[in-house]
């Protein structure tokens, strides 16, 4: 998904929304945590809700949610 990257020059390779450092994990961090969404956008103004969408819909579909993060 282009919504997420792993490369292993950005943060070591944890998986961050593409065009950020901003790891995937802080999002449902902050969901789990009881963050609403645009909250998280509020502290992360660098994630769009569009990605926020797409990675959600990518969690909705995977079995293992640590894979993502």
């Amino acid at each position: 998904m282009s919504e997420i990257v792993k490369d292993p020059e950005i943060l070591g390779g944890m998986p961050v929304f593409a065009g950020t450092r901003v790891p995937v994990k802080n999002f449902f961090d902050a969901l789990i945590g009881g963050d609403s969404i645009p909250e998280f956008l509020d502290d992360f103004p660098t994630v769009t809700l569009e990605q926020v969408q797409a990675v959600l819909e990518v969690a909705h579909c995977h079995e293992n949610l640590e894979e993502l993060c």
